[in-house]
């Protein structure tokens, strides 16, 4: 790519971030000394997660703290930007094995029955290397309509090159985005991820527009003690013998493993519901595909017309 290539399309990538995040002169965009070109939105100001007190809210962790990896909160959060930028290049090739291949096909399938349409703005939260993102992509039919939001530095350089979509720094609890900016929101594996389900729900909620839907991909451990046994062996195994046959780094049998973990020990799925009727989402239902691969959809509500 010559200079004046390389120029264009980074003028397209802060222009989406302008339009798309409905942004414009709220933001800054610069690129990091280092970063391969990624954009990344800085803040001018802050905008709040929500409109809850702190008396109002409640935390409500995912998990809890798994002490051999993390002690507290600002723990949690290095260990995992850690360990998602050393496994970066390898999560794509691993993800692909442990589905054998069906991932790309379920992601769009599952984007269009929470209503994903072409035209709409998208912002994808806890983005990766973009796997959600490509699917968005293809559905709503412009690039440049669809945002990845990530804390993970290494994720976000893999998901701008391979996507050349704007990309920008932020996590689940606090999305570099103006109020009401997106049509819809999709989240992807990464429910696990967050410090406080009630204050990411809220912050959802909030960067939606009226009538903006919302798409929450996760797997759910089986409820059977013989389920269990057999998918943590799955992933475990598969993704140890994988990762030494395929060359990977050398801790993404690590990540792996703690994605069992989390998996097993999260909240159950009525806990999620509630926390999304709670952050003031309407039509929330959650969907189930071989038992295990949880689909959470929610609507917020449109403004009764005038």
């Amino acid at each position: 790519m010559d200079g004046q290539d390389r120029q264009d399309e980074e003028s397209g990538r802060a222009r989406a971030l302008r339009e798309c995040g409905e942004w414009k002169g709220d933001w800054t965009h610069q690129k990091r000394e280092g970063f391969g070109g990624v954009w990344v939105g800085m803040p001018r100001r802050g905008y709040p997660a929500s409109d809850m007190s702190t008396e109002q809210s409640k935390t409500v962790q995912p998990h809890p703290m798994f002490t051999e990896h993390y002690r507290d909160v600002p723990e949690k959060r290095a260990w995992l930007a850690r360990i998602f930028d050393e496994t970066a290049g390898d999560y794509d090739k691993v993800e692909s094995w442990l589905a054998l291949g069906s991932g790309r096909w379920y992601r769009r399938q599952a984007l269009k029955r929470a209503g994903l349409a072409p035209g709409m703005k998208v912002v994808d939260v806890a983005c990766g290397t973009g796997l959600v993102a490509r699917e968005a992509i293809a559905i709503v039919g412009d690039r440049n309509r669809v945002i990845g939001v990530d804390p993970s530095e290494g994720m976000l350089r893999r998901a701008s090159r391979e996507l050349s979509i704007a990309v920008t720094n932020g996590r689940a609890e606090s999305i570099p985005a103006v109020d009401e900016s997106f049509d819809f929101l999709s989240f992807g594996y990464a429910l696990r991820h967050v410090d406080d389900l009630a204050e990411a729900f809220s912050e959802f909620h909030r960067v939606l527009k009226p009538g903006g839907r919302l798409c929450m991909l996760e797997i759910t451990s089986p409820r059977s003690r013989v389920g269990r046994v057999l998918m943590e062996g799955y992933m475990k195994a598969i993704a140890g013998v994988m990762c030494r046959v395929g060359g990977c780094s050398a801790r993404t049998s690590e990540l792996w493993k703690y994605y069992w973990e989390t998996i097993d020990r999260c909240v159950q799925p009525e806990t999620v519901l509630e926390g999304l009727r709670a952050a003031g989402f309407t039509k929330v239902e959650r969907g189930v595909q071989l038992g295990v691969f949880s689909e959470y959809r929610a609507v917020r509500e449109a403004r009764p017309e005038r």
